[in-house]
């Protein structure tokens, strides 16, 4: 029988080489040795986050929608101002509207619990966004995981990249489609709107301005969002106007109704338009979205990540170390 020293060097190979491979590129597998409590750590926190807050599920996945959008699943809109640096936090599609970062603190100090200077915050979003949304109800999915911490961040990136609210067809397909994402991964990805709440000021000038929206929900909606700007703008709305803290496919009815609460999101129906097609598919189809929103999570994750030596594991997420 081998000695335990020899089983614990065999392992300790084992896991180098697990390491050393994934590196190359991501793996579903690649904390199984370094970290094998990773996914319950993150778990236990997100669950606790959103028992206390039923809308940081949905703050949650957005973050790791607008850190992607920026030079890639790198954990850069994470990083807190400097003197000498500034970065995302204060660009226009995410100042006074991306939340939870104090949550994502609270799981990186308990991964760092677990398992010191191994876990990337980058990785850390992408774990969070998918329990997010299995705790909504909606599809699991297995997480490539390898990802390292960018050491910069872009401002001029997140104006430039993230797609506002006021985004019409053309433009939003040829954002997700900058990012190597498909028209068909674009309607399914923006189906996250099947949770969480928008800001008076993201869709004001739908309610006031637009003809493609339903009459009774503009009228409601100006009710807590007055013309002027200014005036409520930090008054919420739910996106999904049904099953705001359930991840399902009623999103997609709304908008074939002309209830998206968005200028953009209801830009993927209008009654003519080449998306209408794949918004009724999912309006009836709860399965077909849920697959197709799996697995185009996994392809966003997939964009431009900082593997191997490139950048570094931060062990505070709100700072390069």
């Amino acid at each position: 029988m081998a000695s335990s020293s020899t089983m614990f060097h065999a392992s300790f190979v084992i896991a180098l080489l697990s390491i050393a491979s994934a590196n190359a590129q991501l793996s579903t597998t690649f904390y199984s040795y370094s970290c094998p409590n990773l996914f319950s750590t993150v778990k236990s926190v997100v669950e606790s986050a959103v028992s206390q807050d039923k809308r940081m599920g949905a703050s949650l996945l957005r973050l790791f929608f607008h850190d992607c959008f920026v030079n890639g699943c790198d954990g850069s809109l994470l990083l807190d101002d400097t003197s000498s640096f500034t970065g995302e936090k204060t660009a226009t599609p995410n100042k006074n509207s991306v939340r939870g970062f104090d949550v994502v603190d609270r799981i990186k100090c308990a991964v760092e619990k677990a398992c010191p200077n191994v876990v990337s915050c980058a990785d850390i979003l992408a774990i969070t966004a998918r329990d997010a949304v299995v705790i909504y109800g909606g599809p699991y999915w297995e997480v490539k995981l390898g990802r390292r911490d960018s050491r910069t961040a872009s401002l001029s990136g997140a104006n430039g990249s993230i797609p506002p609210a006021t985004s019409n067809l053309s433009t939003l397909i040829s954002k997700f489609s900058a990012k190597g994402l498909s028209t068909q991964e674009m309607v399914a990805l923006v189906g996250a709107h099947t949770v969480g709440q928008a800001r008076c000021t993201s869709f004001r000038d739908h309610i006031y301005d637009d003809a493609n929206i339903d009459g009774s929900l503009a009228t409601a909606r100006r009710s807590d969002c007055p013309r002027t700007q200014g005036s409520g703008d930090d008054n919420l709305a739910p996106l999904d106007l049904q099953t705001p803290t359930t991840f399902d496919n009623y999103y997609f009815g709304n908008l074939v109704s002309r209830k998206g609460l968005l200028h953009s999101d209801q830009q993927m129906f209008s009654g003519a338009g080449s998306t209408d097609s794949l918004v009724r598919t999912y309006s009836y189809d709860p399965s077909k979205f849920a697959a197709d929103f799996a697995a185009a999570m996994t392809k966003m994750g997939d964009i431009s990540p900082l593997t191997g030596y490139q950048g570094e594991i931060r062990k505070n997420c709100r700072k390069i170390n």
